[in-house]
C-alpha cells in the first residue's frame, strides 16, 4: 500500500495530455471529498474557507462529470461521526449546502443534472431538508447525470436500516427468509435501483473508506491522492478515470 501511495504522490503531475476511452468511462463514480481543513490550515485560513473552497471543486468535478457521460456521482459531503465536530463547523457545513443548492440550481438543471440525497436526512436542519427536497422535485425526470449528495450518510447504518427494513417486512410476510439474498439486500440499500460504484476516489492523502458504501464498494476500484480536495481538478479526475481504464476488472472471475 505504501508503494501504491507513493506512486501516486510521485505522479500527481503527470500530464493529462493522453485520451481517455470514451466507451471506458465509469458508470458510477464516488469521491470522499477529503482536506478542506487542511488545505485551509496550509493557506492559514479558517476551516469554513476550506468547505467553502471544496464547494467549487464541486462546481467543477461535477460539470467534467457530466461532460464526460458519467450517469452517477456520489459525493461524501457529510458523515454521520461529522457531528461530532464543533458546532460553529457544523452549521458552517450546514449553510454552505444551502447556498449550493440554492447558487447552482439553475445550471445543474439546465445540464439535465439529477440531484438526489442519500443517508438519513431527517436529522438535517428544516432549511437544509426543505431545499433538498424541493431540488430533487424538479430534477428527479432530468436525463443527465445523478447527483448523490451522502448527507449524514455512514455504510454501517445503511445496512442497519437495510435489516430492519427487512425485517419488517419479513413480519408482514411480504418476503420470506428464502428470498434473502445479495440482490434483495442491494434493494433496502439507499443506492437501491443504482449500480455500485466503478471507481472510488480519495483525494488528501488518507487510505481508507471512512465508512462509505462499504456494501456497495465490494469491487470498486480506489484510486488515492495526497491531493487536498479544494485542490482536485479536471486533471486529477482524468488521471484517476485513466488510470481506472488501465486495471483488468475480473470480479473473481480468471480472465
Amino acid at each position: 500500500m505504501k508503494k501504491l501511495f507513493a506512486f501516486f504522490k510521485k505522479n500527481k503531475n503527470v500530464s493529462n495530455n493522453f485520451k481517455l476511452d470514451m466507451t471506458r468511462i465509469p458508470v458510477h463514480i464516488a469521491i470522499i471529498m477529503d482536506g478542506n481543513g487542511r488545505w485551509a490550515k496550509e493557506h492559514n485560513l479558517p476551516r469554513a474557507l476550506g468547505h467553502k473552497a471544496g464547494v467549487e471543486t464541486i462546481r467543477k468535478i461535477v460539470k467534467e462529470c457530466n461532460n464526460l457521460g458519467v450517469k452517477y456521482l456520489t459525493l461524501y459531503a457529510f458523515s454521520t461521526e461529522n457531528w461530532n465536530r464543533p458546532m460553529q463547523e457544523i452549521d458552517s457545513l450546514m449553510k454552505l449546502l444551502v447556498e449550493y443548492l440554492k447558487n447552482e440550481f439553475e445550471e445543474l438543471n439546465a445540464n439535465d443534472v439529477v440531484i438526489n440525497s442519500l443517508g438519513n436526512i431527517s436529522k438535517l436542519p428544516r432549511v437544509c431538508r426543505v431545499e433538498l427536497d424541493n431540488a430533487y422535485e424538479k430534477t428527479k425526470n432530468n436525463k443527465g447525470l445523478i447527483l448523490n449528495l451522502a448527507l449524514n450518510y455512514g455504510g454501517r447504518n445503511e445496512i442497519v436500516d437495510a435489516v430492519k427494513e427487512i425485517s419488517l417486512d419479513l413480519i408482514s410476510k411480504k418476503i420470506s427468509k428464502d428470498d434473502i439474498t445479495e440482490d434483495l439486500l442491494s434493494k433496502y440499500m439507499y443506492t437501491r435501483g443504482m449500480p455500485d460504484p466503478d471507481l472510488i476516489i480519495r483525494p488528501s492523502g488518507e487510505l481508507r473508506l471512512s465508512n462509505f458504501l462499504l456494501w456497495q464498494s465490494a469491487y470498486s476500484e480506489f484510486w488515492f491522492s495526497d491531493i487536498n480536495w479544494p485542490d482536485f481538478n479536471e486533471k486529477q479526475l482524468t488521471l484517476a478515470i485513466g488510470d481506472y481504464q488501465k486495471r483488468d476488472r475480473r470480479f473473481g472471475k480468471v480472465k
